[in-house]
């Protein structure tokens, strides 16, 4: 391909054009009915979605920022109650803990998969902890089989933010249907996406079902009397006929992901860079390479470097959450959690999508061995 192509980290203008008469005709049909909150989309969207994640039920809301917030509040935790997770994720994660009122613990990760790591879990419980929150980050699924092993023996509800992994699997179980309730996020740039925010719970308890779908409309049955009280959660019927489009498409773009990520792993191995670019590590049964993200100690001058040849990257994420302003009453300092500290400073995201060709991957890897050889760190017959 072109050296002077510009190569993102995402293009949806691509799949879009794929799509374009179904999706086109899908959002005419929402516009046509009138119908654009809730309704026959959105249901049968959810009935999909429950069946492509293998749980009884899906409730689809307004965002997985959302999704977090509404499980939380649908368990009853809130006011001084304490939720285990990670700090090295997005912000909705430990946002929405904090946002009910309940305190985030945090465990460190696993320097391998970037997730939780399952052996920290267990000190970190009190008589306040009622639940716990992992990550599957990146489309890898975190250790699950010992996070319910502990979360059985003390009680606790299984929160899975499974924002970047919908369709990932865990020893034959999809991410979200494996604990208490998963929570999913159909952002635009997500591995499925819809036309805004958007995202949605499984879950297999009809009762916890039940109450979800009354939060996410300010707790009212019949309208206007309100059982409890929720917020406006509901899922617009535009994004969930989209969703309905793509949805068919999902395994195919899993196994394009898949099949991305083992071509950067092959051109990694054959690049002569030895340890200076760690690549991810497939440790669970399916990985859906939301991202593909490396290790590098030199990121700034990297990127820069990418960034000349027109090559986009990204960090997920500069800053872990124990370390964040919003969270300075929480008392961590550097140091607390090493791991996922050092993941935030070495971190560093190449460009993946189910689209993206193999002459732009070789582009990418080659660009990262010129940089290397022209900074002296290999020799300079390594691959380009």
């Amino acid at each position: 391909m072109s050296q002077n192509m510009p190569i993102p980290m995402l293009d949806l203008k691509v799949q879009y054009a794929q799509l374009k008469d179904e999706l086109d005709a899908a959002v005419m049909r929402v516009v046509a009915s009138q119908y654009f909150i809730n309704g026959p989309d959105v249901e049968a969207m959810e009935q999909e979605v429950a069946g492509y994640c293998k749980t009884k039920h899906c409730i689809g809301l307004s965002s997985g920022s959302d999704a977090l917030l509404i499980s939380l509040m649908a368990l009853d935790i809130g006011q001084g109650d304490e939720v285990i997770t990670t700090p090295y994720t997005f912000f909705a994660t430990a946002g929405a803990i904090w946002r009910v009122g309940a305190k985030p613990v945090f465990v460190d990760i696993d320097p391998v998969t970037f997730n939780i790591d399952p052996r920290a879990i267990a000190s970190k419980i009190t008589p306040r902890t009622k639940a716990i929150m992992p990550v599957h980050l990146f489309g890898q699924c975190a250790e699950m089989d010992p996070i319910l092993e502990v979360a059985k023996k003390h009680n606790l509800a299984v929160i899975e933010d499974a924002a970047q992994a919908i369709g990932s699997e865990y020893k034959g179980r999809r991410a979200g249907s494996m604990g208490t309730v998963g929570c999913y996020s159909f952002f635009p740039s997500k591995n499925l996406g819809c036309f805004g925010d958007g995202g949605a719970v499984v879950t297999n308890d009809t009762a916890l079902a039940d109450k979800l779908k009354l939060l996410r409309n300010h707790g009212s049955q019949p309208k206007y009397f309100h059982k409890l009280v929720g917020g406006n959660f509901r899922l617009d019927s535009i994004h969930a006929a989209v969703l309905r489009v793509k949805l068919p498409h999902l395994d195919s773009w899993s196994a394009l992901r898949q099949q991305g990520g083992a071509h950067y792993q092959a051109l990694f191995a054959k690049s002569g860079l030895g340890n200076l670019v760690q690549t991810p590590k497939v440790v669970q049964s399916r990985h859906i390479f939301n991202q593909f993200v490396c290790r590098v100690e030199d990121r700034n001058s990297l990127r820069d470097a990418l960034a000349k040849q027109k090559i986009t990257t990204e960090v997920y994420y500069p800053q872990p959450m124990h370390l964040q302003e919003c969270f300075a009453a929480l008392g961590h300092k550097v140091g607390d959690f090493p791991e996922s500290e050092k993941a935030a400073n070495t971190s560093v995201a190449l460009p993946m999508y189910p689209e993206l060709t193999g002459a732009a991957r070789e582009r990418v890897v080659g660009a990262i061995v010129q940089h290397y050889r022209a900074t002296g760190r290999i020799p300079s017959t390594a691959a380009a």
